[in-house]
């Protein structure tokens, strides 16, 4: 051994100690505001369906339409891979991958519409139905992992309206069997953040009203208006929103149509890559960056339908859209028919797939401290790890894949994707 060497220090420890104590209420904050992502599954896609034709058979007539499209216009590997242009070595697995999900879980979340899309005549009883049908889902295994309703706003011409959906709907949760894990609300049009207050006023009600936990019921924030993004005052409204969701905001979803319309883009050029709708969604990102919070893009209204070039067209505008919000992050977004979810999928298990390896053996790399032609951060790690999951979760990876060539099992991947605030340093349990 070498000779020790000598440590010499200047400072009396008084000074370390006076500045955590300057720092313990920055300290608090950061916990607080910035808990790191919840570690739970996301769900890649968000259908909506109104309330008035939602029923017990809305999952699987989803899934047997998306596979008759594909039966009728991609009836094998080769033609669907022809017309989204992916390459030959992807082809057969993505496409077995896709009509695989489409018979088991063809929906992974969905929100049952009482607001844009509802056209019924008895909102009271059609939010009554709609509780007892998720929960009769729930108790048969037949629900999507995610369920839930999207009410009408906080605004004042619809409020009471809104907020006796909510509570029917709660109410005859609990009434069937309780409240499920996968439950999910969806609070549309936010335009200040005293609405959320509001709406998280209106929970803590419920919740106290019958001795639920406090803090059991989150909910998810629509942006559809541009003082949603910008406030009066010049501050980013979106970010004072989360903070006003006192915590039980779990995701920032963009409505790609109504935020378009606000700022005045002309119905044809409507889109999720519309240059308004990359400075919207790049805000809402950094808002919720680090919060727990989650964002979701919004949807094309060119639905898959017709002919089978204009099918076709369409699913290639879908596919490019999705591959195009993946790259960017944005790991969640908006179906509007059934048609859609094939391109869904096959874009999510795409992106997963082509990525694979390269990730697999960089985060290897990474835990085993072996090197290799890329020098990763303990950041990235934590991003490397975070993209199997959720290759993992959605179908795209199977676990004994990312197992063998990541030498990991499920739980070290979860302890690298949500680590201890500071703490980026994971063993691999091997």
């Amino acid at each position: 051994m070498g000779q020790q060497e000598k440590v010499s220090t200047s400072l009396a420890g008084a000074v370390s100690e006076g500045i955590s104590a300057s720092l313990a209420a920055v300290d608090a904050e950061l916990d607080r505001r910035y808990p790191g992502d919840p570690g739970t599954r996301q769900p890649v896609h968000t259908v909506y369906v109104p309330g008035n034709a939602f029923d017990a058979g809305t999952i699987r007539s989803w899934g047997d339409q998306a596979l008759a499209a594909l039966d009728e216009h991609a009836p094998d590997a080769a033609s669907f891979a022809a017309v989204l242009g992916l390459a030959d070595d992807l082809a057969e697995d993505v496409y077995g991958r896709v009509r695989a999900k489409l018979e088991r879980e063809p929906i992974e979340d969905l929100r049952v519409d009482f607001e844009d899309g509802y056209a019924g005549q008895d909102e009271d009883a059609d939010a009554a139905r709609a509780a007892r049908l998720i929960s009769e889902a729930y108790a048969k295994g037949t629900a999507a992992p995610y369920m839930g309703i999207r009410m009408k706003c906080m605004e004042a011409a619809v409020r009471d309206r809104g907020i006796r959906t909510t509570d029917v709907f709660l109410t005859g949760l609990l009434e069937n069997g309780g409240l499920p894990d996968g439950l999910v609300l969806t609070l549309p049009k936010v335009t200040y953040p005293e609405q959320v207050s509001a709406f998280v006023r209106l929970l803590e009600a419920f919740e106290k009203a019958h001795g639920l936990d406090a803090g059991r019921l989150g909910f998810e924030i629509q942006i559809e208006t541009s003082q949603s993004i910008l406030a009066s005052d010049g501050t980013a409204a979106v970010a004072r929103m989360i903070g006003a969701a006192e915590g039980r905001a779990t995701g920032l979803h963009y409505g790609t149509f109504d935020y378009s319309a606000c700022l005045g883009v002309s119905a044809a050029y409507q889109a999720s890559d519309h240059p308004a709708a990359d400075h919207a969604k790049a805000i809402m990102q950094v808002a919720a960056a680090g919060t727990g919070v989650r964002v979701s893009d919004g949807s094309t209204n060119v639905l898959p339908v017709g002919s089978t070039d204009h099918v076709h067209e369409a699913w290639r505008l879908h596919y490019g859209l999705t591959r195009r919000a993946l790259s960017r992050a944005y790991y969640q977004g908006w179906d509007m028919h059934p048609g859609h979810i094939p391109t869904r999928y096959a874009a999510v298990f795409a992106f997963y797939r082509e990525g694979f390896e390269a990730a697999a053996k960089r985060l290897s790399a990474y835990a085993n401290h072996a090197g290799g032609d890329v020098m990763d951060e303990p950041a990235t790690a934590k991003a490397l790890s975070s993209y199997l999951l959720r290759g993992i979760d959605c179908g795209a990876l199977d676990t004994a894949e990312v197992d063998a060539l990541t030498g990991m099992t499920r739980a070290a991947l979860d302890r690298f994707a949500a680590p201890r605030r500071g703490d980026l340093t994971v063993t691999t349990d091997r």
